[in-house]
Parts: C-alpha cells; structure tokens; sequence
C-alpha cells in the first residue's frame, strides 16, 4: 500500500510525537563510525540539513530526549533510516568565532549520490515539499518498530518510552528536504566530492 501527501509540512506528521515529548519532559554531531544519537552530548546548538531528494528504507519516526553537557534536556524528533541515498546534500552551522565575529561552516557534496547506513537525525523542526511512503503505519508504539528502527543509544536510553507513539514505513521518499537538527549519527556516511568550507557571515543551507 502506498500513501502519497503533496506538499507535506512534517510538523503536522510530528503532532502524533506531542505527547510522547510532554511526557518525556523533555556541524553534524555524529557521523563516525557506530556513533548513535543518543550515545554523546549535544552541543544544543541547531544547525540545518537540506537535500534535493532523499530515497529512505526502512523508515521511522519517534520522539527522544537528548542532553546537553550540562544536563539540560532537549526534546527531538529522531528521524531514522536503514539506508537513505542523498541527492543535493548540503549542511550548515553558524557560529561566533571571537573578535571575528559571526561564520558559517558549510558542508557539501558534489551532484552524485551521498549514502548512508543507520542514519537518524535529532530534529526540531521537519519539511519536505513531497513525500511518497510506502506501508505507511502511523501510531504504532516506538517498541513495536518493525519496519524501521530505533537507534541502540535511544533505545537505552531513560528517556525511551516504547509505549508512545511513532511511525514507520518500508520505504519513503523525499523532496526539496529542510531539516533544523541538533545531531545528525550514521553508521557509516559516503559523500562524493565532499567540500567543506567557512565563510564569514550567514550561508545557510536555507
């Protein structure tokens, strides 16, 4: 079965997440190897994500809390993927630099295809111009995840409520993707023609 939401804002599918985050009272953070979202702290700074088009499978989404370096606890929308391809990749992080000033760090790939492997990104804010999922369950218990996963550090995490609520779908594709993130983990992560840069001022990647 295949469910199909033109011009989907990814806030209204987050709104099943709303009382699993009260509950719980509660550039890119992690992309070596084995790093899960849950499993360092997070600067709590948000940076963004942008794709032209993102192919996922073994899709799911729920809410987590992360934590700061002081403890403080930051409510996310955890994104995760099996497998996602990436086309149009771009990420990007302001930040002060003293005396400076304000900089943005950029990272980019070039037109081929970015891969990654247990990809979950801890989100504040989700869009897509498109999206097309295919087995599609929304309201399934985050413990009862069959189609998609929960990352080991979430899953161990005291914060993990498998009884709240969550999605899921066996594949799922994505347009004109923009993500404000506070950690980004993979497995693994392969960017053709990666090019990172720092500008002075405010580059977002939107």
């Amino acid at each position: 079965m295949s469910q199909r939401f033109g011009r989907t804002r990814w806030k209204r599918f987050a709104v099943v997440l709303l009382p699993s985050l009260a509950a719980t009272a509660a550039l890119v953070a992690g992309m070596a190897e084995n790093a899960l979202a849950a499993s360092f702290l997070i600067s709590g700074e948000e940076f963004k994500v942008s794709a032209e088009e993102l192919h996922g499978e073994g899709f799911s989404l729920y809410g987590t809390v992360d934590l700061t370096r002081e403890h403080d606890p930051v409510p996310v929308m955890v994104t995760g993927f099996e497998s996602a391809t990436i086309h149009g990749l771009c990420q990007s992080a302001v930040f002060p630099i003293p005396v400076l000033g304000t900089f943005t760090l950029r990272l980019t790939g070039d037109k081929r295809a970015a891969t990654a492997k247990g990809f979950f990104i801890d989100a504040k804010h989700l869009a897509a111009d498109q999206s097309s999922s295919h087995h599609l369950d929304i309201g399934v218990a985050a413990g009862a995840l069959t189609k998609g996963e929960i990352s080991q550090g979430d899953r161990d995490s005291r914060f993990f409520n498998p009884n709240s609520p969550a999605q899921q779908a066996s594949s799922i594709n994505l347009t004109d993707v923009r993500v404000t993130a506070v950690a980004v983990a993979a497995g693994s992560f392969d960017v053709p023609g990666l090019g990172v840069s720092l500008v002075r001022g405010r580059d977002e990647c939107f």
